[in-house]
């Protein structure tokens, strides 16, 4: 029950990586608290950041402004340009994003259900599919990465570490295709957390809201072990016989 290529951290390598993977221009879909901690964290490793909120530009401008300066204030078109898109808002929202402003786009599904905010939701509670799955569906000519989802908030804005430090944290990555997940990899790891690839978009569903890894913060050899635990959890027995396949 695991995906592409991968099933250890993959491997920092030191300063600048986004930028040798050709990742130079970050776009944030959603200026909140979430969205501005990871354009702080871009900015950070020395990268150009473009958000987009729900509202006027101006708006997003004081909010990046106040949370992550140095952020520009952008339309959809100019976030979807960036050489990756981070996805940050409500799940329940992802509907809203059309699909043409991101074809060909790399976007990172940092995006989770709540049902308590997105209220209920069968084609994103169901255990037959991941929810990036089915934003990999609507945004059909993206290519789609999860990461970054199930990082706390203070884990993102306090949490970050260069490669090698005692306190990195690990970072779960799920992804069809293994030059995209590798992308995506190089750019967590400038971010200052340490990539553990889960495997292909299906296994995103073992890092989901309910999970052992969720809101864990946890280092990257405890977060590969709480994956390898995902299906002798309640949640992955029920995703198990969902899905018509043996605990593995």
């Amino acid at each position: 029950m695991t995906g592409n290529d991968g099933r250890g951290v993959v491997p920092a390598a030191g300063g600048g990586v986004a930028q040798g993977r050709g990742i130079t221009t970050v776009g944030i879909v959603g200026t909140g608290r979430v969205g501005c901690a990871l354009a702080r964290l871009a900015l950070d490793a020395g990268l150009a950041v473009v958000g987009s909120g729900s509202g006027p530009l101006d708006r997003a401008q004081a909010q990046l402004d106040a949370r992550a300066p140095g952020a520009v204030a952008g339309t959809l078109a100019e976030v979807a340009a960036a050489d990756v898109v981070i996805l940050a808002i409500p799940l329940g929202r992802f509907r809203e994003l059309d699909p043409e402003a991101f074809r060909r786009s790399l976007v990172v599904d940092a995006m989770n259900y709540w049902w308590e905010l997105d209220g209920a939701r069968p084609d994103l509670d169901d255990p037959t599919t991941s929810t990036s799955e089915t934003v990999q569906t609507h945004l059909a000519g993206a290519r789609v990465v999860k990461a970054l989802n199930h990082m706390s908030l203070y884990e993102l804005e306090n949490l970050a570490f260069p490669p090698g430090h005692p306190e990195r944290r690990g970072a779960a990555i799920a992804g069809d295709v293994a030059e995209d997940v590798q992308a995506v990899a190089t750019l967590v790891d400038a971010l200052g957390f340490d990539p553990v690839v889960a495997g292909s978009l299906a296994d995103g569903v073992r890092f989901e809201p309910g999970t052992e890894v969720f809101g864990a913060d946890d280092d990257a050899g405890e977060v590969r072990a709480m994956l390898d635990r995902f299906w002798q959890s309640q949640r992955g027995r029920v995703v198990g016989r969902a899905r018509g396949v043996g605990e593995g």
